[in-house]
């Protein structure tokens, strides 16, 4: 459990990212005693319209900045007496990542070694939380059957997801070696309102109402599992404030899809939304060719995180992908 100590300021990184903006409301909202820092380099994927909900909240502060950036941070955590660490921020796109991978080196290794390094030194032994969000593709590619754990090896495939078991391994190392009090999550794929366009579900929505080819990879049977991203907010709230020190916890929706299955759930959606005049948005899926080490199937077993903090998603597939589809068609005015 975190001691409540008078001073609580909590850094969140990569706030204004997908994640990070659907929490930074809800961790207000849910922590009515707590100040939140939101750090953010604001990069295409970084969006602080995402955010007008609270920009006026009077336990809210933006600052823009990199996390590599150590004076700065250290800045911060001087002048706001920071408390606790959540960090979000990362280069998170896996084609981005075989494309130019140097970036993801330095903020997703660097960047939170700068945080951990700072968090170390201001602290100094104070046992305040330092929660590191990462995925669950540090684990590599599963089979047909078979779920990741918490002891599951690392076998990244991708220079992203090396990065991210590389910031893990960094977090683990401070607290065994310095006794921070961290903890990890490792959720499976987020999906949900304030999603960046480049990825998946958001792509399949915008091309279907742009009237373009829905771009499915190889032969669409890369399976995820898919998370609501309000039901990964609340798991991230459970572990910092009750995770064990130390401990990793996998968050997963239990909703196991192909990527095809996805497109043609979206189709069906829109065409009782948004019906066209002539055919169904079914015809426009279109199979392109396939990502570089594309890892053929993500799973999660999120019992620990349920037995040890109660933890379980709430929301179905079907109801978050409407919901999602619903937040889409609104921000494109349709």
């Amino acid at each position: 459990m975190l001691d409540h100590h008078s001073n609580n300021t909590i850094l969140i990184t990569g706030g204004a990212g997908f994640i990070g903006s659907n929490f930074i409301p809800f961790f207000l909202n849910k922590n009515p005693s707590v100040k939140v820092v939101n750090l953010d380099v604001l990069t295409y994927a970084g969006n602080l319209g995402n955010l007008k909900e609270v920009e006026k909240h009077p336990n809210y502060t933006f600052k823009r900045g990199d996390i590599c950036d150590n004076v700065l941070v250290g800045h911060l955590f001087e002048e706001y007496g920071i408390s606790g660490v959540i960090n979000f921020a990362a280069e998170s796109h896996v084609d981005n990542s075989i494309n130019s991978p140097r970036q993801f080196i330095k903020t997703n290794i660097e960047g939170t070694f700068n945080l951990l390094e700072t968090a170390r030194k201001y602290w100094n032994r104070k046992n305040y939380r330092f929660h590191h969000i990462s995925t669950d593709e540090v684990y590599g590619s599963l089979g047909e059957d078979g779920f990741f754990t918490e002891t599951s090896n690392y076998q990244p495939n991708s220079p992203y997801s090396a990065s991210k078991a590389s910031s893990d391994f960094l977090v683990r190392s401070y607290h065994n070696t310095y006794g921070m009090n961290v903890v990890t999550s490792n959720c499976s794929n987020n999906y949900g309102p304030k999603q960046h366009d480049e990825k998946l579900i958001p792509t399949i929505i915008r091309s279907a109402i742009n009237g373009v080819k829905i771009p499915i990879y190889g032969n669409g049977k890369n399976i995820r599992d898919w998370l609501f991203v309000n039901d990964h907010c609340v798991g991230i709230d459970d572990i910092y404030h009750k995770g064990k020190a130390g401990e990793t916890y996998l968050l997963g929706g239990n909703n196991e899809y192909d990527n095809l299955t996805i497109a043609n759930k979206i189709c069906d959606i829109l065409d009782v939304k948004l019906p066209k005049n002539n055919g169904s948005y079914h015809d426009q899926i279109q199979f392109v060719e396939d990502r570089l080490g594309h890892d053929f199937r993500y799973a999660i077993d999120a019992s620990k995180v349920s037995k040890e903090l109660s933890w379980n998603a709430n929301e179905s597939f079907d109801t978050g992908l409407e919901k999602t589809v619903d937040w889409y068609l609104k921000k494109y005015q349709l």
